[in-house]
């Protein structure tokens, strides 16, 4: 399958009820998906064929859940994020909406969409929504 890449910055990104940054990364690259500080420094990381995603049924409707070595993670776009739409897929990301498109109703939830569909294009498993 062709590598897709996704970039997203200033994603809060949370395990469980804590917080692990405010400002992180997202970045789909040669087949991984990799969860990074604001610092660049590796949360978790790992082959997208084995990554999870999906929305969250109940509460936070604007992130995505990502399912990455077992852990699960909370990934919302900041307030930058919502209303500016930063997130791009690279080059090569073919038929997909452009991920710096900004979100119509600032929540989010275009993101959200835009991560999941990247997660699939890379080979990912998504829950449909």
């Amino acid at each position: 399958m062709a590598d897709e890449e996704f970039t997203a910055t200033g994603v809060r990104i949370a395990h469980g009820l804590r917080s692990l940054t405010g400002a992180g990364q997202v970045l789909i690259r040669d087949g991984r998906l990799m969860l990074l500080t604001s610092y660049g420094s590796e949360i978790d990381s790992a082959p997208v064929h084995l990554v999870r995603a999906g929305r969250p049924r109940f509460t936070h409707r604007n992130g995505a859940l990502a399912t990455v070595n077992g852990h699960r993670y909370l990934l919302t776009p900041g307030e930058e994020q919502q209303s500016t739409g930063h997130g791009e897929f690279g080059a090569d990301a073919g038929a997909l909406r452009d991920a710096g498109a900004p979100d119509k109703d600032g929540t989010g939830v275009e993101w959200a969409r835009r991560f999941l569909d990247a997660v699939r294009m890379a080979g990912g498993h998504t829950a449909r929504a």
